[in-house]
């Protein structure tokens, strides 16, 4: 699946942009200046497949903690800035690898011109970020007072326009709406009229339950259309839980490889074992593995290892026991009590 064709922004040792590989992020949602627990949260999300992460940056004690942070961490940091642009001059002064603003509350052009300047010097990528809350009293006048995907994609226009005309072009675009249609409407017309990275989501998703059916749902069509090079699923959630549905999401789209597919049975009358309570103790665990690996879970031996006989390895319950099987073939019969172990065992091992 190829992408849209966009420029190549380089952000810390990465690149964003230009490839086919769709970079995964998330946000700290710690105070920055809190370096010790800030850090200790972000290692944990780049083991779990994080690749850039984003703090945000409210004062002059969290700008200057950049500088400590950056030095702890192994993925490029980005800082979330709003109304102050002299924050955004102090981050950049203290190894922030990218910046995402909103121009439109950043203090007036005659700042943002100061950022754009210092990013330059800094070689210092900028996100900018037009959100559905975050539209200017002109661009919704100009569409009835609302929130349209074209009146998103006119103001990042209008933004875009101006980084142009100071001769900056690491720009990154994000046009979120928590509407889902209006932010599918939004990507699409914006990968027509931008040659930029698009950073993909869906804003104020909602609980983890809620955002990711509404993010999968907004995310998806426009995946599958190489539309996007950055993603964050936004959850009111731990932000492990980002990461995790960012990598399933992008996995069962063809686009992230080095990841387990779980497939499990919603079980029915003939389920004799507690199989559901297993499927999530497995799906857990496969999480920490980064192995290209199908593994079946199924509550019933007499049809389980034929509906997962595409799986690399599985289990099928019968009463009080499972059967493991690999590639359909039945492997070995052990105790249900066991069989979490026994099957993890058997997947490091392949």
């Amino acid at each position: 699946m190829k992408r849209t064709e966009t420029r190549a922004i380089k952000v810390g040792n990465i690149q964003i942009g230009h490839q086919n590989k769709v970079v995964i992020q998330s946000m700290c949602n710690i105070k920055t200046s809190k370096v010790d627990e800030v850090v200790t949260q972000i290692k944990k999300l780049t083991e779990l497949g994080c690749e850039m992460i984003r703090c945000s940056i409210m004062d002059e004690a969290d700008a200057k903690a950049v500088a400590d942070i950056k030095k702890q961490i192994s993925i490029p940091l980005v800082g979330d800035i709003h109304f102050d642009y002299r924050l955004a001059l102090l981050a950049m002064d203290n190894g922030i690898d990218k910046i995402r603003i909103n121009p439109g509350n950043i203090g007036g052009l005659e700042k943002v011109k100061l950022v754009l300047d210092k990013a330059k010097e800094k070689h210092v990528a900028i996100r900018i970020g037009v959100n559905s809350g975050s539209l200017d009293e002109e661009t919704l006048k100009q569409n009835n007072d609302e929130v349209t995907a074209r009146g998103i994609v006119s103001l990042a226009k209008k933004y875009v326009d101006y980084f142009e005309s100071q001769g900056f072009y690491d720009i990154v675009i994000s046009l979120k709406a928590s509407s889902v249609l209006t932010t599918i409407a939004a990507y699409r017309e914006a990968s027509k009229v931008f040659p930029y990275p698009l950073h993909l989501g869906i804003t104020e998703a909602g609980t983890k339950e809620i955002g990711l059916i509404r993010s999968a749902a907004g995310l998806a069509p426009l995946l599958l259309e190489g539309i996007g090079d950055t993603i964050r699923i936004s959850l009111s959630d731990d932000p492990c839980e980002e990461i995790i549905a960012c990598k399933r999401l992008l996995h069962d789209l063809g686009l992230y490889d080095n990841y387990p597919t779980l497939i499990s049975c919603p079980t029915c009358g003939r389920t004799q074992v507690d199989l559901i309570s297993l499927a999530n103790k497995v799906s857990a665990e496969l999480n920490k593995i980064n192995k290209k690996i199908t593994v079946a879970v199924m509550g019933c031996i007499v049809n389980g290892p034929g509906e997962g006989k595409h799986a690399d390895i599985g289990l099928a319950g019968g009463k009080g026991k499972y059967v493991i099987f690999k590639k359909g073939q039945i492997y070995k019969t052990i105790e249900e009590k066991d069989a979490l172990d026994v099957l993890m065992n058997e997947i490091k091992n392949m």
